[in-house]
């Protein structure tokens, strides 16, 4: 449901208190208090059948004795009347129930399961339960027992536990920082966290999002929901349980390797939050977002009365990734005529712990000048030779004045050590300037700005795409699998695991199977005779890990040799494994790469997030290096680099001393792979290629596993566990215009962006304002950006590429809502391809789209001129009207199915 019915929680008219008391400590009386305190002016009732007169007011039996349904019910009875009181709202038309109460239970056949049911039957939206409450302030409304009430601003805040949400709003009111809205989601059984990221990311009152999290309920939901949000505001997270355990059933390194916390790490890079990892910097997130916009750069100069203060604010820079600046020789001959002589000479700037307002106020214009630095932080250390209240006025004066003239072109940090809040904090808070307690904590609330330019620069790039001569041979790949599955076995054999691998072209030394010690001697000829020393391998089912138990030899030189190593090795896995069933032995040519790492790339199965891709050093000593690094599917060759750059064994894949460097390409490339072989074949749970060797000539895998399990029926294309949906394959088509030039119409992908300068400059001026109304003739990146890189989930745009020479001749695009029921559609074709029908069968296939999504309505506008949109909406059974706020405009609307009844 999304977003449906948020303004009878956000902003509701009517308001009615089921439990509402008078008793002292209790949530109803808590609750009732905050209501009025917090000043809500629309109607409230309550409701409580043991009380006609609550605090002088009238008090009703039941909902269905109000004298009109309220737009929110907010329930603090005890559980066993909580489930009746839903019912009751159900029936009443309530929009909206909050539910305080806990102790509901979990699951199929608890309270709480038979609530949510409920409230979808009739699309009531239900908050909790087990939850604070939420909090509105533009709307006065305190629906919550928190201790306090909320001031008005631009932050949000999404909260799974209503204790951390209590403490983050009385530190809030105690630095006079203010929200746009607060919500406690408890037990999650409706709203979410991909339902309040939507509403928040919409609201335009909202500047910046936190959120608390324990755990994610819908993560399908969530990413969509936060990929988007992302895109228009900061979002920072707090992920609690950040050493829970990895999942015990991870039989392979590659599982072993992806932990939980490492898989939300990747889900919340992917998406582009900025992650906070306790409560402290979540407040220094608060500070800092709520006072400060997203700034360019992060070259830093720091001015301060104390040198060690100074220093230790430079450490932790530079532990945040964070560039401390260098100052021009102009800035420095400046300092050098207010300060005196013993001034530090450099960033810091240390103006000594005699410095008094008027040095700092003179300091602090200079570096503003600077035009090496991009922001400001001011330290002041207390001490009984100035006053700390009269410099922070002098810095608040300056900031001010500049901000005043328009001047201030870099934000302005503070962290007063050891002063009391009327010393400095104050006067800060007064003047809209960051101010924190300690170096360390502002530092940290400039990285979440600097995190969130950096994640918007990262989702904003225009990818590397795939090399278009990887075409997978996906029929082979789940013909192996299919047939392991057949079988009832769980792992797939070394002979299927091949061909796997070969099917999605990853270089792999393929083995043989050997029945027994004298086919291993006869296959191992084979090698010998072909250059090549052998690798015996024990084969079973039941030792996954096979150097553990001496399983392998290496280097093998005769046939002789590879006989006498299969027996050996056959009877001491039978003392010491006797229950092992054991299959034969694999036979392999021994891989020499003079200069090649020892890699380990692969496909983990995490319980939330689906498929991870994992990658890092490799061997056997993987899991007690632990060097990896992770990233959700599908990628890209930019972001596949960008997961080698994150690990350690990175380093030694580029040149040194006398060992030339690996191809990057080529192991980038293979991780591209791996996350398309992880979208293809969903019956994949873990997959493990250890060691990859990577040298200047490539890639090989020179051992593999890959375990697989049934999946049930999904729809085409809709992987049953990947959080982030694929490139749409299945909806690629090819058609022939009228003129006979032969067209190939697919979804369009990110690095499309390039195809764009070209297929603007075809389109004429009135065609983009017909089309458009306001489309750029040159649009910026990021524009373009915004067209190409889309949420398969929430949108899809069709591209029409000329098969002749590549270029994009014409597209459509269908955005839907965050309710996933209207989409708003938009065509655009190259002018001089009129009449050739690529308008209507790209019209054709983001109706079909929709269709299959089941979207209710496909809608959008056309300027009343633009007859030939119109005509061809009207003949693809368009309804349109015109609309009643601009004369030029007609709304033109496509009824898929009835809307649903909620």
């Amino acid at each position: 449901m999304s977003t449906y019915r948020f303004d009878a929680l956000m902003q509701p008219r009517s308001v009615a208190v089921v439990g509402a008391s008078e008793r002292a400590g209790s949530v109803g009386q808590a609750v009732l208090a905050n209501l009025r305190e917090g000043g809500f002016a629309g109607s409230l009732r309550l409701v409580n059948p043991r009380h006609r007169v609550i605090c002088g007011e009238a008090c009703y039996p039941d909902l269905a004795t109000l004298p009109e349904p309220p737009d929110l019910a907010i329930i603090c009875t005890p559980p066993g009347a909580v489930r009746g009181v839903v019912e009751a709202a159900a029936k009443q038309g309530v929009r909206a129930c909050l539910i305080l109460t806990a102790g509901l239970g979990r699951g199929p056949g608890s309270a709480a399961w038979a609530i949510r049911e409920l409230g979808r039957a009739v699309g009531m939206r239900i908050v909790g339960p087990n939850c604070l409450g939420l909090m509105s302030p533009y709307a006065r409304l305190n629906a919550s027992f928190a201790s306090g009430q909320l001031q008005q601003g631009d932050l949000a805040l999404i909260s799974q536990s209503g204790a951390v949400a209590a403490g983050l709003i009385d530190w809030a009111a105690a630095h006079r920082l203010g929200f746009s809205g607060v919500l406690t989601l408890g037990d999650q059984i409706d709203v979410d966290f991909g339902d309040c990221l939507d509403h928040f990311a919409l609201d335009p009152g909202t500047r910046a999002i936190l959120l608390y999290v324990e755990a994610i309920a819908d993560p399908r939901k969530f990413m969509s929901a936060a990929r988007a949000a992302a895109r228009v505001k900061p979002v920072v997270v707090i992920k609690a349980g950040r050493h829970a355990p990895a999942a015990a059933a991870a039989a392979t390194h590659t599982g072993a390797l992806a932990g939980s916390d490492a898989v939300y790490d990747a889900a919340f890079r992917r998406a582009g939050l900025v992650r906070a990892y306790d409560v402290a910097d979540l407040f220094a997130a608060a500070e800092t977002l709520g006072r400060q916009s997203p700034f360019d750069g992060d070259r830093v100069a720091i001015l301060t009365n104390g040198g060690g203060i100074g220093v230790l604010a430079v450490d932790r820079l530079l532990d945040l990734g964070i560039s401390l600046a260098t100052l021009t020789e102009a800035t420095r001959a400046r300092l050098d005529a207010v300060l005196p002589p013993s001034w530090s000479q450099a960033n810091p700037v240390d103006i000594i712990g005699d410095a008094d307002a008027d040095r700092f106020a003179k300091a602090l214009d200079i570096l503003l000048e600077d035009e090496n630095s991009d922001a400001l932080l001011v330290l002041d250390v207390a001490t009984r030779l100035t006053s700390q209240r009269e410099a922070a006025e002098a810095i608040a004066h300056v900031v001010e004045q500049r901000r005043a003239r328009r001047e201030l072109r870099k934000p302005v940090f503070t962290a007063w050590i050891g002063a009391d809040k009327e010393e400095g904090p104050d006067r800060f808070v007064a003047a809209g300037i960051p101010s924190f307690p300690t170096e360390a904590d502002a530092v940290s609330g400039m990285a979440h700005l600097i995190a969130y330019r950096r994640a918007q620069t990262e989702l904003m790039r225009m990818p590397d795409g795939m090399p278009q001569d990887f075409v997978p041979d996906t029929p082979t790949a789940k013909a192996a699998i299919g047939e392991a599955l057949r079988k009832g076995g769980n792992w797939l054999d070394p002979i299927e695991t091949a061909r796997v691998l070969e099917a999605y072209a990853i270089p792999v030394a393929a083995p043989r199977l050997a029945s027994d010690p004298q086919e291993a001697a006869r296959f191992g000829a084979e090698v010998l005779a072909a250059g090549n020393t052998v690798v015996l391998k024990l084969h079973s089912a039941d030792i996954i890990h096979k150097s553990d138990v001496d399983g392998v030899a290496l280097d093998l030189t005769t046939a002789e040799a590879v006989r006498v190593a299969a027996e050996n090795m056959l009877a001491r896995i039978r003392k010491i494994r006797p229950e092992a069933r054991i299959s034969g032995f694999l036979v392999q040519p021994m891989i020499r790469r003079r200069n090649a790492r020892e890699l380990i790339a692969g496909i983990a199965d995490d319980p939330t997030f689906g498929p991870v891709i994992v990658f890092g050093r490799g061997g056997t000593a993987v899991e007690a290096i632990a060097d990896k690094a992770l990233a959700l599917p599908p990628l890209d060759l930019d972001r596949a680099r960008d997961l080698i750059a994150r690990t350690r064994v990175s380093r030694v894949l580029a040149a040194y001393r006398n060992v030339p460097a690996a191809n990057l390409d080529a192991v980038a490339t293979t991780l591209v792979k791996l996350a398309q072989l992880a979208a293809d074949c969903p019956e994949i749970r873990e997959l493990d290629l250890n060691p990859l060797l990577a040298d200047p000539d490539g890639v090989i895998v020179v051992d593999a596993r890959i375990r697989v399990m049934p999946v049930g029926a999904c729809r085409e294309n809709d992987h049953p566990r990947m959080v982030i949906r694929p490139y749409p394959r299945h909806l690629e088509r090819r058609t022939v215009l009228k003129d006979g030039r032969k067209i190939l119409i697919r979804p369009l992908r990110p690095e499309d962006e390039k195809l764009y300068p070209d297929f603007l400059a075809g389109i004429t001026e009135d065609d983009l304002r017909l089309r458009f109304f306001a489309l750029p003739r040159k649009p910026s990146h990021d524009f373009i950006a915004r067209l190409t890189q889309l949420d398969y989930a929430r949108a899809i745009a069709f591209a029409a590429i000329s098969e002749e020479d590549g270029r994009l001749l014409g597209v459509s695009r269908l955005h839907a809502d965050a309710n996933h029921e209207r989409a708003e559609y938009a065509v655009l074709v190259r002018s001089d391809l009129k009449g050739q029908g690529l308008g209507w069968t790209l019209m054709e296939m983001v109706i079909a789209w929709a269709r299959q999504e089941g979207l209710s309505v496909i809608h959008g506008q056309v300027m009343r001129g633009n007859s030939t949109m119109l005509r061809m909406c009207r003949e693809l059974g368009f309804g349109t009207r015109p609309e009643p706020n601009d004369t030029e405009l007609v709304n033109a609307e496509l009824i898929l199915r009835p809307a649903p009844g909620v």
